[in-house]
């Protein structure tokens, strides 16, 4: 009897060789590349005078460095126009497909590759970039690289890996009003910690899981990594399918029928054998907020922040709370917020501008609070421009910007300035990550527009 589970089946389905006590030699379906953790790797080609292995297999695009503003002009900060031209040079030279600015289909690399239907379920995918898990929300196994691996799949298609350990997560049950994928995954990192999954990759299942769009699956499988985990996958349905179906570069016709047939058969046994197995009702999940400077350090907006920590992480949470100006039992809600950014890999689709939009058409921004939008791509661009989207956003005082990682990480022109707080939708909230000195709040895309309009920490269920 099979008791594989979906990570089992496409791992398996890619393993070239099994080295005896060590790694597998896994095959790569997949292999997306960035400004940032590129160069060397192509440098590393160059003088073992090898090519792109399979050039087919591997799509490159501009969005770490790049400015969200006035795109069409030189890049000021020297250090990013140096990677980005880099980037250029390097894929003319090696004749691989670049997005570079410009280009109708630029943006950031894990919000371009599922809507052009590159990223497809049962794939083996990887990016030298940690929030490649986000991929995993098609059923592929799909994780990020160092710049010596991204040499390796470049050179040879493949790459050692050591099989991670399997971990379930199951949520069921109906979510409550206000709540979203977002507020799913800070929910289980605040329960499980930021190294909760350490060592393992992750399945999301269960009722509430399937009720998601995916968009919403892939914000959950975004922040996998969040909680230390290798990666997160949720296996292909109707929903998968839909959503895949007459993208760009997806399969077409018979060729996709065909397709789904075989997709279909990428679910976990029903009697398959988790390392670590997780259970979550989804009617305890409420709006989030991190306090601290993980994403781990996270509670339902209308609690207060914990009075203490346990002893092994008492260092850690003072230091955290010293660094955000908090204290020990304090409510975040009424808090002051000046930033607020809306955008990064994890919350950019053009479901996030939607809702968003929906809820501040007709309202105005706070003064004091200066509010950054950044679309994923230049497709979610153009389609919040068809749909009005962008002049309901600036009409409620939001800075709409062109596609770009932006103030998810500061290593561009969009930095939240030192001291300042900013109410982020992106992953990451450690010190210094949204620029020197910045501290940052994590929540879901419509918790930030609240807090822009109140100009305050809001609870979005207030408005609902």
């Amino acid at each position: 009897m099979n008791r594989s589970t979906l990570f089992d089946k496409v791992w398996d389905a890619h393993v070239v060789e099994h080295i005896p006590d060590g790694p597998d030699i896994l095959y790569i379906d997949q292999h997306y590349i960035h400004e940032v953790t590129s160069p060397q790797a192509f440098t590393g080609l160059e003088r073992r005078g090898l090519s792109v292995f399979r050039k087919d297999r591997t799509l490159a695009t501009a969005d770490h460095n790049v400015p969200t503003i006035d795109q069409h002009l030189p890049i000021k900060e020297a250090l990013s126009r140096h990677q980005v031209e880099k980037l250029t040079e390097n894929c003319e030279k090696f004749n691989v497909e670049l997005f570079g600015l410009g280009h109708k289909y630029q943006g950031i690399v894990h919000v371009i590759g599922p809507e052009l239907g590159v990223t497809l379920p049962g794939m083996t995918i990887v990016c030298g970039d940690s929030h490649t898990s986000t991929h995993g929300a098609f059923g592929s196994i799909a994780f990020g690289i160092g710049t010596s691996e991204v040499e390796m799949v470049m050179g040879t298609q493949c790459l050692l890996q050591n099989r991670p350990k399997t971990m379930k997560i199951e949520i069921n049950g109906e979510l409550g009003k206000g709540v979203y994928a977002k507020d799913i995954i800070l929910y289980i990192i605040s329960k499980i910690s930021a190294s909760g999954g350490t060592g393992y990759f992750v399945e999301y299942a269960g009722s509430a899981i399937r009720s998601l769009s995916m968009e919403a699956r892939m914000t959950i499988c975004n922040m996998s990594i969040e909680m230390g985990a290798r990666g997160g996958m949720i296996a292909p349905d109707e929903t998968t399918f839909e959503y895949i179906k007459g993208r760009e570069r997806a399969p077409q016709g018979a060729d996709f029928d065909e397709a789904v047939a075989y997709w279909s058969s990428l679910v976990s046994d029903i009697d398959a054998e988790y390392d670590e197995v997780l259970e979550f009702k989804a009617e305890e999940i409420e709006p989030m907020i991190t306090y601290g400077t993980n994403p781990g350090m996270g509670v339902k907006i209308s609690e207060n922040i914990p009075v203490s920590a346990t002893d092994s992480s008492k260092e850690s949470f003072t230091k955290s709370l010293e660094y955000m100006g908090l204290e020990p039992g304090q409510s975040l809600l009424g808090k002051p917020i000046n930033y607020v950014f809306i955008g990064s890999c994890t919350n950019s689709r053009i479901e996030d501008l939607r809702e968003v939009a929906g809820f501040v058409k007709g309202k105005k921004k706070a003064e004091h609070t200066n509010v950054w939008i950044i679309p994923g791509s230049k497709q979610v661009e153009q389609a919040a421009i068809d749909e009005g989207i962008d002049q309901v956003l600036k009409e409620a005082g939001f800075e709409f910007r062109q596609p770009g990682c932006s103030a998810c990480l500061g290593m561009n022109e969009d930095k939240v300035p030192k001291g300042e707080y900013c109410v982020s939708t992106s992953n990451r909230n450690f010190e210094g990550r949204q620029g020197p000195g910045a501290r940052t709040f994590l929540a879901s895309p419509l918790t930030a527009a609240a807090t822009a309009i109140n100009g305050q920490i809001t609870d979005i269920r207030d408005y609902l």
